[in-house]
C-alpha cells in the first residue's frame, strides 16, 4: 500500500478517534451511540486496512502506538477527557485482539469480508469494555447494545464508502 494512502488511514482513524472521545467528554453516555456509528465504524474499518499494510511489518507495535496516540491527543484536546481516553484505550487495545485473530483467519478472502467479518466480534468486545471502563457499574445494557449495532451498522457503511480503496 502505498505510504500517503496509509497516513490517510492513519489521519482518518485519529481524527475519528479523537473526535469521538472528546464529544464523549463534553456530552456524556447519551452521544456514544451516534459517535459508534459516525466514528468507531470508521476506526473499526480504517483499522483493518492498516492492518493490511503493516502485517509482518511491525503490526502490533504500530497499532499499539495508534491507539494509545489516539487516547494521548483525547487527553491533550480536553483534559476532562480522561477517563474517556483511558477507556478507549483499553476497549481499543481488546478490540484490536480479537479483531486480528478474526482478521488473520478470513485471510483467504476478500479485503470487504475481511473488514467486516472481523468488525463484528471487534464491535462487540469494544462495546462491552468501553461502556464499562468509561462510565462504571452497573453496566448500561441499553448502550452497550445500541454502540454494537451502530458500529457493525457503522462499520459496514464505512466500507461500502471505502470500498475501491479498500480492495487494492
Amino acid at each position: 500500500m502505498e505510504r500517503r494512502v496509509v497516513m490517510l488511514y492513519i489521519i482518518l482513524y485519529l481524527t475519528a478517534i479523537v473526535l469521538a472521545n472528546v464529544s464523549v467528554a463534553i456530552f456524556g453516555p447519551q452521544v456514544t451511540i451516534v459517535n459508534a456509528f459516525l466514528f468507531i465504524g470508521l476506526d473499526l474499518t480504517a483499522r483493518d486496512k492498516l492492518h493490511e499494510a503493516w502485517h509482518k511489518k511491525g503490526l502490533v507495535l504500530k497499532m499499539g502506538l495508534l491507539i494509545l496516540s489516539g487516547s494521548v491527543l483525547s487527553w491533550a484536546i480536553n483534559h476532562n477527557a480522561g477517563r474517556i481516553a483511558v477507556a478507549s484505550f483499553i476497549a481499543f487495545a481488546c478490540a484490536g485482539i480479537v479483531d486480528t485473530f478474526v482478521f488473520q483467519k478470513l485471510m483467504r478472502y476478500s479485503s470487504w469480508v475481511r473488514i467486516n467479518g472481523s468488525n463484528v466480534p471487534s464491535a462487540l468486545i469494544d462495546s462491552i469494555v468501553f461502556p464499562g471502563v468509561a462510565f462504571g457499574f452497573p453496566l448500561m445494557y441499553g448502550v452497550m447494545a445500541g454502540q454494537f449495532v451502530a458500529k457493525v451498522l457503522g462499520g459496514f457503511i464505512w466500507s461500502l464508502i471505502l470500498r475501491k480503496q479498500l480492495e487494492r
